[in-house]
């Protein structure tokens, strides 16, 4: 929903994933839309992966634009069930890979002095989540990595901003147990889950020139759920 978002509003996107199949399939629905995106391949959990698929989007398109990072991924269950294996998983998807992308990308950012950089965290790292301890721990540590890289880079006059969605529904939602999401939609004052759409408009405001005054923020897309300070 964020590339096409991003490529309706005239962006040429990169859709970047370590599924071919539906990152080339997002890429090609956005191409018949009559906008400009190219796929490519990417694990975010491996910093020799990272590393080139930064080199390749930079030699296709010169010094990137706007980095959404978006890659995420969770599984509920208790924290003392956890093995360091699935803490390590959690925690390089949802917070070092987005860190080490960023490091790749930035350097054409300062040189041009502009950039944006969106980050996708969660209302998990805000105020916690129940059976979700250790992506609730890399989501906050990638809020907090979004506001000081914000200060670092205000001198080139790069915007840093994060995006926290809260019960969205999307395919992690979707293998949720009912009783679970029901739970969430009646604790949402809104009363129903978000969309991904939803989501994508914060990205793009962010990405935006009516964001470019914006830097080192936090915005919540959560239908109210969560109203931390």
């Amino acid at each position: 929903a964020t590339a096409q978002a991003l490529a309706q509003a005239g962006a040429h996107v990169i859709v970047a994933d370590i599924d071919t199949a539906a990152g080339e399939a997002s890429a090609a629905a956005i191409r018949k839309q009559g906008r400009q995106a190219t796929f490519m391949p990417v694990d975010m959990t491996d910093a020799a992966s990272i590393a080139d698929f930064a080199a390749a989007a930079q030699a296709d398109c010169g010094a990137i634009d706007v980095l959404v990072n978006a890659a995420g991924w969770g599984r509920t269950a208790p924290f003392v069930e956890g093995t360091p294996e699935f803490w390590d998983k959690l925690v390089a998807l949802n917070f070092v890979g987005p860190m080490t992308l960023a490091k790749a990308l930035l350097p054409g950012m300062m040189e041009r002095a502009r950039g944006k950089i969106v980050n996708i965290a969660s209302d998990a790292g805000r105020v916690g989540s129940l059976g979700e301890t250790v992506y609730a721990g890399a989501k906050g540590g990638l809020i907090a990595f979004t506001k000081s890289l914000a200060r670092e880079t205000a001198r080139y006059q790069i915007n840093v901003n994060c995006v926290c969605p809260g019960p969205t529904d999307t395919p992690l939602m979707a293998v949720v147990p009912d009783k679970v999401k029901e739970a969430l939609i009646k604790a949402i004052p809104f009363r129903r889950l978000g969309k991904p759409e939803e989501v994508a408009d914060a990205v793009v405001f962010f990405a935006s020139d009516r964001a470019a005054y914006i830097t080192g923020q936090v915005l919540s897309v959560s239908g109210g759920l969560t109203m931390a300070g």
